[in-house]
């Protein structure tokens, strides 16, 4: 069995912050009533926009990410992109800055040399210690991306380019 090399920095970090907290004063630990010192994490993947949603093997998808800071929490993150399952590009990124917009909003490219032709289906994640609600930690387009070797036809004689956006619902 294969571990990801992020889910060992991740077990890595959560076992480091547990020893951590076992001497700290409870209070300090969880915010019990509101003014304890702790704070509420909640990033929501609000929009994603890629581009062009059909391409040639070897063209680069450019994915625009929004991510809002619904809480008041801080930290830096990362900011996953997968086709089909496979993680194709990552951002890490700072947010809950004090003063700052509470919106985040990131490009990435898809470098998709290599890929199969086919359709991928395209979700972006963000993954957060003890969001408040980690549902939305995630959104993924509705439709697929088409990637078609240089120099053969895409379905139903469409063209390169076009560009799809998803938004979570509770931003529509």
């Amino acid at each position: 069995m294969r571990i990801h090399k992020n889910t060992v920095a991740t077990l890595g970090v959560f076992i480091l912050l547990s020893a951590v907290a076992l001497f700290l004063p409870a209070d300090v630990v969880a915010d019990e009533g509101g003014g304890g010192g702790g704070s509420v994490v909640n990033l929501t993947v609000e929009r994603v926009t890629v581009s062009p949603i059909r391409a040639y093997i070897g063209t680069p998808v450019y994915v625009d990410v929004v991510i809002d800071n619904r809480e008041e929490g801080s930290d830096t993150s990362v900011v996953e992109v997968y086709a089909n399952k496979k993680v194709v590009a990552k951002h890490l990124f700072r947010w809950g800055t004090p003063g700052v917009d509470k919106k985040n909003r990131m490009s990435m490219k898809w470098d998709t040399s290599g890929m199969a032709p086919g359709e991928y289906k395209v979700k972006v994640e963000v993954f957060v210690f003890d969001d408040v609600s980690p549902f939305d930690n995630e959104l993924t387009l509705g439709e697929p991306v088409i990637l078609v070797a240089p120099g053969e036809m895409f379905p139903e004689g469409a063209s390169a380019g076009g560009s799809a956006t998803e938004i979570d619902p509770r931003y529509k």
